[in-house]
């Protein structure tokens, strides 16, 4: 059994041990979830020094690593094959941090804590399973395995309109599957196996042009599959206006799945747009580069403002999810190398950055019982190790210069003014509106006069922090030296950035 399986399937194992545990003992349930996802991190940090940053991630002799493949359903050449790349390796390291991060986080989760934990695990194994496998029916089933646990984790955990918001995620989710199914079948159907010559679900084979038959030729056809993959990642991303159903899962989630939620889920989506529609169907996303450009400036402009009008503190946090998002699609849109670079490092550190304001909302919730940012003021007297990180986390999430957010931006700017300049130079002013609507955000809740209601305040706690920290030095480091994740991610998508610019567009 190799390392990928292991990081992938430990979580389920870790989600039966729990499920054998005494119900009314919450302490052994909440430590053996923390000891798996502790476990998960572990391996995965294992593979960080093994990882050979030369090899080409598409590059079908030789980019995948750490590969495993065995024969599943064999009557329709079903496999299972898992591998990483320089694309989906950061992605990996990102989840592994973030799920042993949420467990301590979820500890103040007191109803159904079997439950929540076990579920927590099989979201993770989902998560995992998506970043890793290279077989499109595999990969499918690791998507699909995501949407149950999220649903029950928010129509379970969540706050007052839980419901509505599970279920709302739950339509969303499933409408852009269901799409996605339907271009998977016709993958299926018209690429050939080069050795078996039959149909096959391997992604290295649909890759490749050369296996493409039937329908798979036909121009029309490949941009209508194009926009069949486009709709299902864009509702995850969530790319406007496609957007509607993340506020409500934000806000009425618990914070630990609000954190898996925008630092790993969103990324998803661009994920699969890189990892499936870029190689895949280069021609076609060479035709409609100006469109992913397009979405996202929108994406960048609309959330900011959006973000600036909002009363509630998650909900402005969700909002700039939405922009930030923008830059990844802006960035991933010109096929440029700094471009490429600078998307998924931004994939990358919004989710570092985004976990910690998520986290940060939900300490003061925790106190306050409610997120209302004219009902706090003058925060600073009474929480100042609270304002510290707090200041941290936003600054980093306006892109302050020293901070990982900022180096990710620039990568993004540099590579797509390069291509597509009024886009790129609307999308600047994105950068002003956020760091407009963080700041005046950071002095309603933290100065002024302090609300009499909360003079005898707590201030963030030891395991509070315990969660925050390591963040903040990713994000510190990452801003001073970015060489350790970017030197992952180069080779490979220097060589999908290559792919692309390099067919001729329908």
């Amino acid at each position: 059994m190799g390392p990928l399986t292991l990081i992938t399937f430990l979580p389920v194992l870790g989600a039966v041990i729990i499920a054998f545990l005494p119900r009314d003992n919450d302490k052994l349930i909440r430590w053996t979830a923390l000891v798996t996802t502790f476990i998960v991190l572990v391996i995965t940090a294992t593979l960080y020094p093994q990882f050979d940053r030369s090899m080409l991630g598409i590059n079908k002799l030789a980019g995948f690593q750490f590969v495993e493949q065995a024969s599943w359903i064999p009557v329709f050449n079903i496999n299972y094959f898992v591998g990483v790349d320089g694309l989906s390796f950061p992605m990996v390291l990102l989840t592994a941090l973030l799920c042993f991060l949420c467990i301590p986080a979820s500890w103040g989760i007191n109803k159904g804590v079997k439950g929540y934990h076990a579920m927590f695990l099989l979201l993770e194994t989902g998560m995992m399973g998506t970043f890793v496998a290279l077989d499109f029916f595999l990969f499918y089933v690791f998507w699909e395995i995501m949407l149950l646990p999220m649903y029950f984790l928010i129509g379970i955990w969540g706050g007052p309109r839980r419901i509505y918001a599970a279920i709302k995620f739950f339509i969303y989710t499933l409408i852009g599957s269901v799409i996605m199914l339907i271009v998977i079948l016709v993958f299926f159907f018209n690429v050939k196996d080069p050795v078996t010559g039959g149909h096959t679900f391997n992604m290295l084979h649909m890759m490749d042009s050369a296996n493409h038959s039937g329908i798979m030729t036909i121009s029309g056809i490949k941009i209508l599959l194009w926009f069949g993959l486009y709709i299902g990642f864009a509702i995850k991303v969530p790319v406007f206006p496609f957007h509607t159903w993340l506020p409500d899962a934000h806000v009425e989630a618990p914070t630990a799945i609000s954190v898996i939620l925008a630092g790993v889920l969103l990324k998803m989506g661009t994920y699969g747009l890189l990892r499936i529609s870029y190689p895949i169907l280069p021609d076609a996303t060479h035709a409609l580069g100006w469109f992913l450009a397009l979405m996202g400036t929108i994406n960048i402009i609309y959330g900011a403002f959006c973000a600036m009008a909002q009363t509630d503190l998650k909900k402005l946090v969700a909002y700039s999810s939405i922009s930030h998002m923008g830059y990844v699609m802006l960035g991933m849109s010109a096929f440029t190398d700094p471009g490429m670079n600078g998307a998924v490092f931004q994939m990358f550190n919004h989710g570092t950055i985004t976990a910690m304001l998520f986290l940060l909302v939900g300490v003061i919730y925790d106190r306050a019982h409610h997120r209302e940012i004219a009902g706090f003021g003058g925060l600073a007297n009474v929480m100042p190790r609270y304002l510290g990180v707090t200041t941290f986390a936003f600054f980093a999430a306006l892109g302050l210069p020293g901070l990982s957010g900022f180096i990710s931006e620039v990568m993004v700017f540099i590579g797509a003014f390069q291509v597509w300049r009024t886009f790129t130079i609307i999308a600047i002013f994105g950068i002003i509106i956020g760091a407009g609507y963080m700041l005046w955000t950071l002095q309603r809740v933290f100065f002024g006069a302090t609300n009499p209601k909360y003079e005898n305040i707590s201030d963030i706690n030891g395991r509070e922090l315990f969660t925050l920290i390591p963040l903040a030095v990713v994000i510190l480091f990452l801003g001073i030296w970015p060489h350790p994740i970017l030197g992952l991610m180069n080779s490979s998508l220097c060589y999908l950035g290559e792919i692309v610019r390099s067919v001729t567009p329908l």
